[in-house]
């Protein structure tokens, strides 16, 4: 049977609910794969992501198919995995390996660095299968979490800083972790998201300390104010509490709020005696004068 034959027969056999919709979009995705495939996952490989041999021998169970589809997504053969997940949802619908395999083909496009593209399959994951037991255990979820982390902009030394760029993928990536870690409180993959969420809370800070300084430097003190009491709310403990509290009690003198200024050095000297900030802020609580 041809691919338009067995996108026909699937049409017959699953039309009339949303489910069978969404089913016959995969068969009807998978049909082009062995065209697509080549193109797309081949870019995938050349922007690092390992694509192998891509040959397959199928077997004549969805079980064999499925394990034959683990191994090559150990291999980091993401093209061989995808065409036998693809071969157990068209020939076995059925079985229960076929809705594995919905699971394992977005693994597939996870690990051939289509993060995009996965997102979306994990979503559908969790949508249509809300009671399967990797969506129980928060897998499907902290896949996705993971996914926008992947996508955060790196360091190249001919481009800008990546605290520098646009941090959309990195607060996404925070959302969704922590929407993880509220509902899959047992989840074994809660360790990885916490380290996950540490790293991103850091990119985050370092992105609100970046341009605390570019207003300060630029003589707006207010867009510091407004930078530095979020990062202080939202990211402390990364590294930039002593030098933020001193810089926001700075940036309230120039905006005329020396009270405010006085709260945030007094904090500083008490939380941080040690800090070699404390000894400005001492000075500068000085140079304030008493309370009003």
């Amino acid at each position: 049977m041809d691919g338009s034959s067995q996108e026909r027969a699937t049409l017959v056999m699953l039309d009339g609910s949303e489910y069978g919709r969404y089913c016959v979009m995969i068969t009807r995705l998978l049909a082009r794969a062995s065209l697509a495939a080549g193109l797309t996952f081949g870019v995938a490989a050349g922007c690092g992501a390992k694509s192998g041999s891509a040959s397959v021998d199928y077997s004549v169970s969805a079980q064999k198919n499925y394990e034959k589809g683990l191994k090559e997504l150990d291999r980091k053969d993401w093209v061989a995995a995808s065409k036998y997940f693809g071969f157990i949802k068209s020939r076995f619908p059925y079985s229960k390996y076929a809705v594995l395999a919905e699971l394992r083909l977005a693994d597939a496009e996870f690990g051939a660095e289509q993060y995009i593209e996965s997102i979306d399959s994990y979503r559908l994951f969790i949508k249509f299968h809300p009671t399967h037991e990797m969506v129980a255990n928060g897998y499907a979820s902290f896949r996705i979490g993971e996914a926008y982390y992947k996508q955060l902009p790196g360091d190249f030394w001919m481009f800008p800083p990546g605290y520098e760029k646009d941090q959309s993928a990195t607060e996404d990536a925070a959302t969704e972790l922590k929407s993880f870690l509220d509902k899959y409180p047992d989840s074994p993959y809660r360790d990885r998201a916490k380290e996950i969420i540490k790293e991103v809370g850091k990119r985050l800070a370092d992105h609100e300390w970046y341009v605390a300084r570019y207003y300060w430097d630029r003589g707006k003190p207010m867009g510091t104010v407004l930078r530095l009491r979020r990062l202080l709310e939202q990211y402390r403990g990364v590294g930039y509490d002593e030098e933020a509290l001193w810089l926001l009690g700075r940036a309230y003198v120039a905006v005329d709020m020396r009270e405010r200024a006085r709260t945030a050095w007094t904090e500083l000297v008490e939380k941080y005696p040690k800090s070699g900030r404390a000894g400005d802020a001492r000075s500068a609580l000085g140079d304030l004068g008493p309370k009003r």
